[in-house]
């Protein structure tokens, strides 16, 4: 079964040819690029089903290529860089990437961050239940059913576990969380977010002090994952 196809915009040799290797012995097509410029320019003659995008560029901050992609590119987009302070995370999320790997980074972690962004891309249009093992959310009856019985939500809690559900393995910023659900005036407000997912993860976690559905990234956000990932 042919995959997605991955470019690669990496001014490294060694990481090319390490991403190259392990991507195709895995099925999926690879291309890259060692500037921005050139990656700017194979992503927008053959756009790729997802990309692998350093900081680092020589030519250009790779900050400023995801800015540029995100005018029109709208498949996923993982940061794999050495920059890893939360600042350069944080701005890289806020600004559309998908995930964020540091380097060194371990080829399994990437291939299971990888699969993670690409079903927000092979999941079928207008599909609004979501089953998670014992967990099942249907969006179009904005109902949540824990081990087949009914978990009752607040207004907030669902729009939060909603939106964090259909950006599944996505991390997600606070400021983008804050923004979202209470609005631009709320977003230097993190506790709202720290108590409201508490009171999630006590509803849909089988152990809320170890949570398998609704992670937290230390410093910059949540993301809800499947234990099927």
């Amino acid at each position: 079964m042919n995959k997605a196809e991955v470019l690669v915009i990496d001014d490294e040799p060694q990481i090319r040819k390490v991403l190259e290797i392990t991507l195709k012995s895995n099925g999926f097509s690879f291309r890259s690029a060692a500037t921005a410029r050139e990656g700017l320019i194979m992503a927008s003659n053959h756009p790729a089903e997802l990309i692998i995008l350093d900081l680092g560029l020589p030519d250009e901050s790779g900050h400023v290529v995801l800015e540029k992609l995100r005018q029109w590119y709208t498949n996923p987009v993982i940061i794999l860089s050495v920059q890893k302070n939360e600042e350069d995370i944080i701005k890289a999320l806020d600004n559309g990437a998908n995930d964020y790997l540091s380097k060194p980074f371990r080829t399994g972690e990437l291939l299971a961050r990888m699969r993670s962004t690409l079903r927000t891309i092979n999941t079928e249009e207008g599909e609004t239940v979501f089953h998670l093992k014992d967990l099942k959310v249907d969006l179009s009856t904005r109902s949540v059913w824990k081990h087949d019985q009914l978990v009752k939500l607040t207004v907030t809690e669902y729009n939060l576990l909603a939106l964090l559900i259909r950006n599944e393995g996505k991390v997600m910023t606070h400021r983008y969380l804050l923004r979202a659900i209470w609005g631009p005036g709320y977003i230097s407000q993190s506790q709202y977010l720290r108590v409201f997912v508490a009171q999630i993860r006590k509803k849909i976690e089988d152990d809320q002090n170890r949570p398998k559905y609704l992670l937290t990234e230390a410093g910059i956000g949540y993301r809800f994952v499947s234990t099927t990932s």
